[in-house]
């Protein structure tokens, strides 16, 4: 089912917004394309097919799927190894289109991050794309089970102390927005990955929105050409 379209302006509201990073406000595919075709190499797998499922997902669990055999404590051992040369290597790591006008505008909002980087990632890729890291937020560290499993993005919206269904979610990733919709929550796509997995409505990228407030504090967001 495509995503919703428009022609007109389309007004979400909220009383949080829940950031994830790689693809959404970060732009860090150049790195995530480097090691993992290096490691799908190493592994004897087509890199094009590995690079299908390694956005939105911890490490682990990307191994998991593409090497469904193996132990489980084999993958943690080399994800720990997989984050260790990602968080070095910035290299290409920029802001996605219109991230740093959108973060701004978040300043004094309830929103938080919700990534599956871990905390030391997160750090180096924000940054890196020279964008302020919020206040709130939830890492690989934070949760037990990683997206598409609904964990991260309920635990954002509880250290807010927002109800699951008052939260929008930004994603850019089939995981990712699997993840929103099982939490309850309304989905923002962002980018071309976006756009093939239904999410409440889809954008090219944060030029295309913009965040006001209503005198009760209610988050408006404004989506153009959504």
């Amino acid at each position: 089912m495509p995503a919703s379209t428009a022609t007109t302006p389309v007004v979400l509201t909220a009383k949080a917004l829940l950031l994830d990073m790689d693809g959404t406000i970060v732009n860090s595919d150049a790195v995530v394309e480097r090691c993992w075709r290096d490691w799908a190499v190493s592994h004897g797998l087509d890199p094009q097919e590995a690079l299908k499922v390694v956005h939105g997902r911890q490490g682990y669990a990307t191994m998991a799927v593409l090497l469904p055999d193996r132990p489980m404590e084999v993958n943690h051992a080399e994800n720990a190894v997989m984050l260790a040369r990602e968080t070095a290597d910035t290299d290409g790591v920029v802001p996605v289109a219109g991230a740093p006008a959108f973060m701004a505008a978040l300043d004094g909002l309830p929103h938080a991050l919700v990534t599956s980087a871990d905390a030391a990632l997160a750090e180096a890729r924000m940054t890196a794309a020279a964008l302020p890291m919020p206040e709130v937020r939830v890492t690989a560290e934070s949760v037990a089970a990683s997206k598409p499993d609904p964990e991260g993005f309920l635990k954002g919206a509880a250290a807010l102390g927002v109800d699951p269904a008052d939260c929008i979610v930004f994603e850019d990733s089939a995981a990712g927005i699997s993840a929103g919709q099982a939490a309850g929550m309304r989905v923002i796509g962002i980018g071309p990955r976006a756009a093939a997995h239904a999410p409440t409505v889809h954008v090219p990228d944060l030029t295309t929105l913009n965040v006001t407030t209503t005198p009760d504090g209610t988050i408006e967001i404004t989506l153009r050409g959504a």
